[in-house]
């Protein structure tokens, strides 16, 4: 791949090195963060006013990324080097061409169309490169999911193709829950509303898996580098807390990483990827891939040197990721752990108990600066440290318990 200029400009300068961020939540509050710490110009762009990264860019932009004609007159606008896609809904045939213009789009144009809906990432892995998956397969109407069940068995899942934190996704039990999960995809994937088309979905086969794992795979200049394993929990499909280092079986975790290099490989590019993988005993089943820092990574803003927030701004900028290092009680020894914190209802978000929460030993705290709730929403995240993973996470759940969130 071409690389950038060694050389970085100076924002708002004529020479700026800029970046637009298609997505602003928490998750690119933190790379917004990062990329400035280098001396990028940050352009942060979401459908909606005073999201997280656009509290900390150089300028914010609200748009439909949905739309083609508004997302092509925004990077005329802004004329950015990299675009930094964040989320999933977005105008993918406008990435094709700025990219084919010589902006950098990340990782690439084409991972970007693979990972931002589970058909195109799941068929890449299991039918492309053969790796184990869980049995699956895609529908397009509730009469195909009633028809799937015969193949992946029950219980199932099912996933609208383009979603995230749980969004649409249900478990199916028995025959009669067909319809209710095949409503609530409709209502949760990310393309809901935009068009005449029903939202696809995948029907996966129950796995009885021993834990789940994200495998932080950094591309950079410089090579492939991973982060330790990542353990998380996940409630309805939602991140709610995650731990570093996971403890794997022996041997797994060369099987999770050449799993991780086998998928990045093929999707190419820079950038940090979250791979997310099952591990049955000694065995590990692929799972899904994003393109880009994953949630369950907050955990890094504690327990490495360099959070896969600075990974990925190193990485996208086409600089090397350097050593990472782990953060802990001396010789590379301790964990960390972080616990998601959420609002329900429909409001501003207030946050009382944070003197509370601090006074948790190790307890970092981060709110997100959300500008609304309306339903369930993530808001806030607490962070701790411990000597193991059992204790950085009673830590952080103490920390959390800590934190009250009322909306005004």
């Amino acid at each position: 791949m071409r690389s950038l200029p060694v050389i970085l400009g100076t924002p708002l300068s004529p020479a700026a090195t800029r970046v637009l961020l298609l997505g602003s939540g928490e998750l690119g509050k933190e790379v917004a963060i990062e990329l400035q710490r280098l001396g990028a110009e940050v352009i942060a762009a979401d459908r909606y006013p005073d999201a997280p990264a656009m509290q900390v860019a150089h300028r914010a932009r609200v748009l439909d990324m949905l739309d083609a004609d508004a997302l092509r007159a925004l990077i005329a606008l802004e004329r950015p080097q990299v675009v930094v896609p964040e989320i999933e809904a977005i105008a993918t045939q406008v990435l094709a061409e700025v990219e084919a213009d010589g902006v950098r789009v990340v990782p690439t144009a084409r991972a970007t169309v693979l990972t931002m809906d589970r058909e195109g990432i799941r068929r890449l892995a299991a039918e492309e490169l053969g790796l184990p998956t869980s049995p699956y397969v895609f529908a397009g109407s509730l009469a195909e999911v009633g028809e799937a069940l015969a193949v992946v068995g029950l219980p199932c899942v099912v996933k609208p193709v383009m979603s995230s934190s749980g969004k649409g996704q249900s478990v199916i039990r028995t025959a009669a829950d067909v319809s209710a999960a095949w409503a609530d995809a409709q209502s949760g994937g990310r393309t809901a509303g935009h068009g005449d088309a029903p939202v696809r979905v995948i029907v996966e086969g129950w796995v009885a898996f021993d834990s789940e794992i994200t495998l932080l795979t950094v591309r950079h200049v410089g090579g492939t580098t991973f982060c330790e394993p990542i353990g998380h929990v996940q409630v309805d499909g939602d991140y709610r807390e995650s731990w570093q280092p996971a403890a794997l079986p022996d041997g797994v975790l060369a099987k999770a990483e050449a799993m991780g290099a086998a998928v990045t490989d093929a999707l190419g590019g820079w950038g940090v990827f979250g791979v997310e993988l099952f591990v049955c005993g000694d065995e590990v089943l692929f799972s899904e891939v994003s393109p880009r820092p994953h949630d369950t990574g907050l955990v890094t803003l504690v327990s490495q040197d360099l959070s896969e927030f600075a990974l990925h701004a190193r990485a996208v900028l086409g600089l090397p990721a350097g050593e990472v290092l782990r953060i802990g009680g001396g010789a590379g020894q301790g964990a960390a752990a972080s616990c998601a914190v959420l609002a329900e209802g429909t409001g501003v978000p207030v946050f009382s108990g944070v003197d509370e929460a601090l006074s948790v030993p190790t307890a970092q705290v981060r709110l997100f600066g959300k500008p609304s709730v309306a339903g369930r929403r993530r808001v806030a995240v607490t962070l701790a440290r411990g000597v193991d993973v059992e204790q950085a996470r009673a830590r952080a759940r103490a920390a959390a318990s800590a934190l009250r969130v009322g909306l005004v």
